[in-house]
């Protein structure tokens, strides 16, 4: 039995949650509080939970505030819905570094609309966050670059990809920090919302000591000493032209219910790149990746998949595995070092 406590100010929302999980067999509603501090308090008489359904803006104490509190000293998965999740908000990037596992935009308007159109998803999204490895969600302390060097780029002769969802902001912070200069140029599909991936291309540019990290634009040249982020809301492709590999972003309709999606990205790959590539599938919910990443190792490339010893959720890479996808499984702290040694 899964069990859930939800802190939001609004009773709406409360009784939102609360008609969503009446029914359901393995999930359990143990309690509900306005704000963190009132929590604490019924805490006292259920228990903790085994996952947090959190608002950002709250009275007492912030969202994102509590978050940070409860990671630090017993960490507990949170998924996060706030109106505060809008497009360009840098709240959902913040809640994402410090350890929430999904980050869903609560609209202002239709609660219960929102509540019946998304009933299925969410209660996949609870039983998935409720299974994660919480335990390797650390507070991030990583600081932006302070004295960013001058970062030369020449076209990239190989490639590297990479794909990641639930726990991916994480995983990838802590790879792009160990990139040495002029490593291969690199594409990332994350899964997220339109508008966040400029945030978190943003944020990984002021973190990455050796890389120039962006949101990806059509036709932009891969180039070493570079990151391209997809778009939120977009699929992003690699192809080649003229020697020079170029990425293509698209907008039509999910694939494996993702927009952006990590098979787009791999299977492009595997076709453009071939054995001049090399494939990473990180952390998440789902199947998204695997069958691309299966295409790259047919077509020459090099695969890895996160191990579950590291993985906050050893779904994308375990599928993955379980197709034959991967030549090897590595821990997270191993990858930057892997891609360091790639030949560019």
């Amino acid at each position: 039995m899964i069990k859930v406590f939800v802190i939001d100010d609004s009773a709406m929302v409360r009784h939102g949650f609360r008609k969503l999980l009446e029914g359901i067999e393995d999930i359990q509603l143990i309690g509900e509080a306005e704000n963190p501090i009132d929590a604490f308090e019924v805490f006292k008489k259920t228990g903790l939970p085994d996952l947090f359904l959190l608002d950002i803006e709250m009275p007492k104490m912030d969202g994102l505030t509590f978050l940070k509190k409860i990671n630090e000293q017993r960490p507990i998965p949170v998924i996060i819905c706030s109106t505060l999740t809008v497009e360009g908000s840098p709240a959902a990037i913040d809640a994402l570094r410090l350890g929430a596992v999904e980050v869903i935009e609560k609209p202002r308007l239709n609660l219960s609309g929102f509540f019946q159109d998304y009933k299925n998803e969410f209660i996949d999204k609870i039983r998935a966050a409720a299974a994660s490895k919480i335990s390797h969600i650390k507070h991030q302390t990583l600081q932006p670059v302070v004295k960013k060097p001058t970062i030369s780029t020449t076209p990239s002769k190989s490639i590297v990809a990479i794909g990641s969802s639930t726990g991916g902001v994480q995983a990838i912070e802590e790879i792009i920090v160990h990139l040495k200069a002029g490593h291969p140029g690199i594409v990332i599909t994350q899964h997220m919302p339109q508008g966040f991936t400029k945030s978190f291309a943003n944020r990984l540019d002021q973190l990455a000591p050796h890389s120039i990290v962006r949101e990806a634009v059509n036709d932009e040249i891969i180039e070493n000493g570079k990151i391209l982020i997809a778009p939120g809301g977009f699929h992003m492709e690699v192809y080649s032209i003229g020697g020079l590999f170029k990425v293509l972003v698209k907008d039509f309709p999910k694939v494996n219910s993702h927009k952006p999606s990590v098979n787009v990205l791999f299977k492009s790959v595997a076709k453009s790149a071939g054995r001049n590539a090399t494939g990473f599938i990180l952390t998440g919910m789902g199947s998204d990746g695997a069958l691309g990443l299966k295409m790259m190792k047919d077509a020459g490339a090099h695969t890895y998949g996160e191990s579950e010893v590291s993985a906050i959720v050893y779904g994308m890479p375990r599928v993955a595995k379980e197709m034959g996808a991967i030549d090897r499984e590595l821990l997270l702290t191993e990858i930057a070092s892997v891609i360091n040694s790639t030949i560019v």
